[in-house]
């Protein structure tokens, strides 16, 4: 079987079933798990379906409405987060007083920030106990806290923000159009996001590249609203945007 027509299948049988494991299709197509896990990997940057733990998922189904846990999220694309997520923490100075949003790729930055003079406002719990442990400064945002994504949410943690402004701001993203902009699944969740990105001079949005041409439910910001700091563009529409960085490991 040619490695197109073996895609093309693959991509049919995620389509129809919603998801498949690299078991499966190891039995479907006779092949060792090597060359199945190297099969989703190319097809997940193509961006015909979205590579997770021990299998993929089909991206072009009914706009997401809810969140994963982020134990499943924390999975995905570890790699790629980590090298955004160092780029991104170099941007940090001294005089800083930087937003940092919840999510699976800002945790990745943490553990590269070497600037302890900068001051930290997050809206994730982890986030701040991993900065107070590094010795940094940081305040957390107060409200109603959300189990999916370990995040404070709600109209105290929007009226928290009203007082900052930040120098800097760094947020996740569920999915990235430039008709969309920068979408996520849950509104609580994106009304913060909206709220925070209002408040920072600059503003960037950490990516991988699995997250261009997806969209989620509710949008936060317009896609040249932020500078996005990715580890790869491979659609075309995406290809000559000016706000995109876009960083090699």
């Amino acid at each position: 079987m040619l490695t197109e027509e073996r895609f093309a299948r693959i991509v049919s049988l995620v389509e129809a079933r919603g998801s498949v494991t690299v078991a499966e299709l190891m039995e479907e197509f006779n092949s060792s798990e090597s060359t199945i896990r190297r099969d989703l990997t190319t097809l997940d940057r193509s961006g015909r379906l979205l590579k997770v733990r021990g299998g993929a998922i089909a991206r072009n189904g009914s706009l997401s409405t809810r969140d994963d846990e982020v134990a499943s999220r924390m999975e995905r694309n570890i790699e790629e987060k980590g090298t955004i997520g160092s780029y991104a923490a170099a941007l940090i100075v001294p005089e800083d007083f930087v937003y940092i949003d919840a999510g699976t790729t800002t945790d990745q930055m943490l553990s590269h920030i070497k600037c302890k003079e900068a001051v930290f406002v997050t809206n994730a719990v982890s986030h701040a106990m991993k900065l107070a442990a590094m010795g940094c400064r940081v305040y957390i945002l107060g409200g109603e806290f959300k189990h999916a994504t370990e995040a404070i949410v709600g109209e105290e943690a929007i009226a928290s923000l009203a007082k900052y402004n930040f120098t800097k701001g760094f947020f996740g993203t569920n999915g990235i159009t430039r008709e969309n902009g920068f979408t996520t699944p849950e509104v609580k969740e994106a009304m913060v996001k909206q709220s925070a990105m209002r408040s920072c001079r600059e503003t960037y949005v950490l990516a991988d590249g699995s997250k261009f041409g997806g969209v989620c439910a509710i949008g936060f910001g317009d896609f040249d609203s932020a500078t996005i700091i990715t580890d790869r563009v491979e659609r075309k529409e995406f290809a000559e945007c000016r706000n995109i960085v876009e960083v090699s490991k």
